[in-house]
């Protein structure tokens, strides 16, 4: 019997003649020797069964099917981490004794991202609870993209945060800081709600605060440095404190915050690089600090009170609420003969003067 007599016939019984794919692949396997139905139905169930295979590895590797639908106790659920994250298989790595509602800095929890063909791509959000007990919270960040409408938080380049609702412990944010290959990611609304989702899991975990966080609106700009404009410092008419020697060379540069809610930030500092030689900050929410009003101690200046044990916090009313106002330098590079600005307490006060009216306050200082 000839390899021709025992060809498989081709569907309604028509051979493929003109040498199209069906030829070919019949050429293929009469020259490998699979010369009757019995060997070719064989030779086509492998190939089946190795598409399927890769179709599964592809499947596996590429989406997160089979893979869990929450992580972190809960912190997050897979569509939010993939929408501030991007696609790919979730994985988690917690440590014994995590869990959201807990403030526990022994203790951690890292979801993964992982995409690429062979799993090569790898994003990460880990998730913890912080607290600034003596200070504004978080720390000064004038490159914060805020949260616009909604709850109260920011985006930043690596990390995210936000505040927990009203009843829980004073100051306490959730954070997220980012990792992995998130460099070039643009996420910032979804950062930004994987951020407030984290809080209200963290809010319910804990059996604080009431009802659900909305999600943001959107996210003010981020900030630009800038040359220090000394008429104008950080962008608040009427902060324009005395000019020290060290400002007459020029080099530096100021950045703040685009918006006021929950905190505004500015730094000034040298334009190469380094630490800030000053920092200003406004938390216009109470939440924002773990310092009480009724904590505090002596008058300042005007109606602001010092408050914390730092010297550089100051608390007053504005609206019927508690306002809080952040002022640090670095010694004599800040503030002195040979600084940016020569004195202090005009700092101060001109600070709380153009900083209370920026934010809507009632004139702090006569």
């Amino acid at each position: 019997m000839t390899a021709e007599r025992n060809r498989v016939d081709e569907p309604n019984g028509e051979a493929d003649t003109d040498g199209g794919p069906l030829q070919r692949a019949d050429d293929a396997l009469t020259r490998r020797g699979f010369t009757t139905r019995r060997l070719r139905l064989r030779a086509a169930g492998v190939i089946v069964a190795i598409a399927a295979g890769v179709s599964g590895v592809l499947l596996y590797n590429l989406t997160n099917a089979f893979g869990p639908d929450t992580v972190c106790g809960g912190a997050a659920t897979a569509d939010r981490l993939h929408a501030a994250l991007g696609p790919g298989r979730i994985s988690e790595e917690k440590s014994d004794g995590w869990s959201p509602g807990a403030y526990d800095r022994g203790a951690s929890c890292v979801a993964k991202v992982s995409s690429g063909l062979f799993g090569t791509s790898e994003r990460t959000a880990s998730f913890a609870l912080e607290v600034n007990p003596d200070g504004i919270a978080p720390p000064t960040a004038p490159e914060a993209r805020l949260f616009a409408g909604g709850s109260a938080g920011a985006v930043l380049p690596s990390r995210a945060w936000a505040l927990l609702p009203e009843g829980c412990p004073r100051g306490m944010r959730a954070e997220i800081g980012l990792g992995g290959d998130t460099a070039d990611d643009d996420r910032g609304q979804g950062l930004a709600e994987l951020a407030v989702a984290y809080a209200g899991t963290a809010a319910g975990a804990k059996g604080c605060g009431a009802g659900t966080l909305p999600a943001p609106t959107g996210l003010s700009a981020a900030a630009a440095p800038q040359p220090v404009d000394f008429g104008k410092v950080c962008g608040l008419p009427g902060l324009a404190p005395t000019r020290g020697a060290g400002a007459d060379g020029g080099g530096y540069r100021q950045q703040a915050t685009t918006a006021f809610a929950p905190v505004w930030s500015c730094e000034i500092g040298y334009a190469t690089a380094g630490s800030p030689l000053v920092s200003f900050a406004i938390a216009t929410d109470p939440r924002a600090t773990g310092l009480d009003p009724k904590d505090a101690r002596t008058a300042a200046y005007g109606r602001a009170q010092w408050i914390g044990a730092s010297g550089q916090n100051v608390v007053a009313d504005c609206q019927g609420k508690p306002t809080y106002f952040h002022l640090e330098w670095r010694g004599g590079a800040g503030v002195g003969d040979s600084g940016v600005f020569t004195d202090g307490t005009e700092l101060w006060r001109q600070f709380l003067t153009a900083g209370g009216k920026a934010v809507g306050c009632e004139p702090i200082v006569p």
